[in-house]
């Protein structure tokens, strides 16, 4: 299946029904009075978060979602029939927005969240709600409201634990491969990554992260350079950036530390909060530099590295291709997921379960 992340829909709810004027006309009932029933309700327009849908290509090829509208009352105090409502199913992590307003109006988070998109209009009112001591033989009725309408946009935002940043062919692709069961594309020619993938990393028999790889950023991506900044929405969700660094690159013109700098330039233009996350410096391809070598090339980068950025954050070392170094990296970052997961204690919580721990327990 084709993965599409983006995608604009027009809905609008349906109109309630007319509500009825007539009059009661039976034998030997001369005066029956009013008896017009109101009219139904419109079908609203619903969303759904369906953790089985992983893509918006429904919505690429369906655009148009249209409510029914209500029935209208009738005589004999009959109402009319509601309309049928339209749920609308969407993969966990769409982002839903007016488009003429770019507000947004649902973030479907969490499986079986379910909002209201467009609500129905409500049934007229019949007749008979207008009789009184001066007014016992009503005309008058109202027509039903018209249902919402709106332009929407669709955006998918992955959601993963961990994500994965870097320029092309630094290797994600392949480090995601190491530590997971995804399989994504691999090959030696830059943007062999077209969508993002997600892995699941296995810690042990019972606790696992997510992994998301998206494409590689190239320098001037901001301003729509290769890919551009399309998928960096992707990595908004995540708690961890993993930022690789081809240590060793082939071209004898490219510059590691350049490169790095260059991305992280590129987080900043594109959103600054984005930027601010915690991101984890991963040295990649060490199995490309000579075992006696390796420990002056990680120092001269860092070297160079922490002076250009004011970077003081964790490094880790690996040879994604064999697995070099990847089992401390997964421990890491597991054990870091875990911390952000736990709640802190405050002072005084952390003086109660002293007090609770000195007791002795009860015979």
């Amino acid at each position: 299946m084709k993965f599409i992340d983006e995608a604009k829909i027009y809905v609008k709810a349906g109109d309630g029904g007319n509500g009825a004027a007539t009059f009661r006309r039976e034998k030997y009932i001369p005066m029956g009075g009013p008896n017009g029933g109101d009219g139904g309700r419109g079908g609203s327009i619903y969303a759904i978060a369906d953790r089985n849908i992983n893509t918006l290509v429904d919505y690429r090829y369906t655009r148009k979602f249209i409510g029914q509208r209500g029935e209208n009352g009738g005589g004999a105090d009959q109402y009319g029939a509601g309309g049928d409502d339209i749920v609308l199913r969407m993969p966990v992590g769409t982002v839903i927005y007016n488009q003429a307003t770019d507000e947004v109006m649902a973030d479907l988070a969490v499986d079986g969240q379910k909002v209201l998109l467009a609500k129905g209009g409500k049934g007229g009112l019949g007749n008979l709600h207008f009789k009184s001591s001066t007014n016992r033989a009503p005309r008058q009725k109202t027509n039903g409201e018209q249902g919402e309408e709106f332009e929407l946009r669709l955006e998918l935002r992955v959601l993963a634990d961990v994500g994965l940043l870097g320029l092309p062919n630094a290797g994600k692709s392949t480090l995601i491969r190491a530590i997971s069961s995804a399989r994504p594309k691999v090959a030696d020619y830059p943007f062999t990554t077209l969508h993002p993938n997600l892995g699941v990393v296995r810690v042990d028999d019972e606790k696992s992260f997510v992994v998301a790889d998206v494409p590689g950023l190239i320098e001037g991506a901001a301003d729509g350079a290769g890919l551009g900044i399309r998928f960096l929405k992707h990595l908004q969700r995540t708690r961890i950036l993993l930022h690789l660094v081809d240590i060793a690159p082939l071209d004898p013109d490219a510059d590691p530390v350049r490169d790095a700098k260059a991305i992280v330039g590129e987080l900043l233009k594109h959103d600054p909060a984005l930027a601010d996350k915690l991101r984890w410096l991963v040295l990649n391809k060490l199995d490309l530099i000579p075992e006696e070598e390796r420990e002056k090339a990680i120092a001269d980068f860092l070297k160079a590295y922490k002076k250009a950025t004011q970077y003081a954050g964790p490094v880790f070392p690996i040879a994604a291709i064999s697995g070099e170094g990847t089992r401390p990296l997964i421990y890491a970052l597991h054990e870091a997921l875990e911390q952000m997961a736990r709640p802190e204690l405050d002072d005084s919580d952390a003086d109660t379960c002293d007090e609770f721990d000195d007791e002795e327990p009860e015979a």
